[in-house]
């Protein structure tokens, strides 16, 4: 394995005794050999950004990376390297693929191809038989094959009656449950969010009351069958506002927001620009506020980034006949740096003690003799994002041509670097 040398280093590392240290950092051999004010380089590829700083690796809880069945919008592969340049050492993967991921050989499946990969991707077990909400799937089995959570991704879980049984049920052996918050009845043919700028568009909108009721039974479920629930993808004040109070109750839940909604709000569909139609959908300016202050104060967790790609044919059509979703992983860190400007502890708590910690995952430690499981980025590096930069398979992004504060150096884990120009 090649060696590698940062030069001077700011580490952001709550915890490690180098947290705030700007230090030269030594990896040899997959692992962290030295950390000091000086390191003579010797044969190590030496790495001198200005800027640059160090973390534990980051960790996605919500990527839709589509293979197997969909490799024609990404690839494991594809994906990896999507998440590697986004600053993403891990990826919790989604199991909407085709078969759907529901059986022990589908969770060894991504296991096995993603073994190589500077990315550890990480699959999540379908909660519900074929994502149809109607009869729980193999968690055990999965679980036991390396699954280290259990959602129907998109697919919201209206019955209620089956959430309980599934938070009971994982309960017995450690397992993790994600639900999206979304009462179809009520958002089922919304384009967009529910409000001034869908009705001057002519588009049928989104309540956030369809988010908001199924939050409350949520949090009411985990009340009653008393198991921790991860809310997936919170996009409205109240919402947050209702974990807000459930927190303060002591009641085990965990929420997070999509970075796109914390950057965009539904203005941002002005121009009928579908890479912007996502959901749960962009809403106004005083939930983006609310979702920010959430993030601040901890009642939001940590921050995903929904990468859902689409190809042209999903996407490049009538607004209503449009697919949902944008890539998202290669531009998740900018988003926030550029629109939050976490300071850099809470950035790593957000990005990865916090999603680590929820998937039940051990959070790397910057000590000398440790894994190399690391995240190199640069705060106050203003850049563009362009196509070249893009990773995955699709490019249904509204962000080629966007300026950003904030960008990703590279990521090293499982012995390799793999870095960004």
């Amino acid at each position: 394995m090649q060696s590698h040398l940062f030069r001077q280093v700011t580490i952001v590392a709550p915890g490690s005794k180098h947290h705030s240290q700007t230090a030269d950092v030594l990896i040899e051999n997959g692992r962290i050999a030295k950390i000091a004010a000086s390191i003579t380089p010797g044969s190590a590829q030496v790495h001198e950004v200005n800027g640059l700083h160090l973390s534990p690796g980051w960790m996605d809880l919500q990527a839709h990376l589509c293979d197997p069945g969909y490799e024609h919008r990404e690839t494991l592969e594809t994906g990896a390297n999507a998440a590697a340049a986004g600053g993403f050492t891990a990826v919790l993967v989604m199991p909407d693929t085709q078969p759907v991921t529901q059986t022990k050989a589908g969770v060894e499946y991504i296991l096995r191809r993603s073994s190589h990969f500077a990315t550890e991707l990480i699959p999540a077990g379908a909660l519900s038989v074929n994502l149809e909400g109607k009869e729980l799937a193999e968690l055990y089995d999965m679980h036991l094959a390396g699954a280290k959570a259990f959602t129907d991704g998109n697919q919201p879980l209206n019955h209620a009656g089956l959430l309980v049984r599934a938070l009971m049920y994982a309960h017995n052996f450690g397992g993790r449950i994600h639900v999206r918050c979304d009462d179809k009845s009520i958002s089922a043919g919304g384009q967009m969010h529910e409000g001034v700028m869908s009705t001057s568009l002519g588009l049928k909108g989104i309540p956030a009351l369809a988010e908001e009721l199924m939050v409350a039974r949520n949090i009411y479920l985990a009340e009653y069958a008393g198991t921790p629930v991860h809310l997936m993808a919170l996009s409205s004040a109240r919402s947050v506002q209702l974990v807000r109070e459930a927190k303060a109750k002591g009641l085990p839940l965990t929420a997070a927001v999509h970075a796109a909604n914390l950057f965009f709000t539904d203005e941002a569909l002005a121009d009928f620009d579908t890479n912007c139609k996502v959901n749960p959908p962009l809403r106004g300016e005083e939930d983006r506020q609310a979702l920010l202050a959430g993030l601040a104060d901890g009642t939001i967790d940590c921050i995903s980034s929904g990468h859902l790609p689409e190809d042209a044919e999903s996407k490049v059509v009538e607004f209503d006949l449009a697919h949902f979703g944008m890539t998202g992983l290669e531009t998740a860190y900018a988003l926030v740096q550029t629109t939050a400007a976490l300071q850099p502890g809470k950035l790593v708590e957000t990005l990865c003690h916090n999603p680590r910690r929820i998937a039940g995952l051990e959070i790397p430690t910057v000590e000398e003799g440790a894994a190399a499981n690391l995240t190199f980025f640069c705060p106050a590096q203003q850049w563009t994002f362009t196509k070249a930069h893009i990773r995955s398979l699709s490019q249904n992004t509204p962000f080629i041509g966007t300026s950003f504060k904030g960008k990703v150096y590279g990521v090293f884990n499982r012995g390799i670097f793999s870095g960004n120009k």
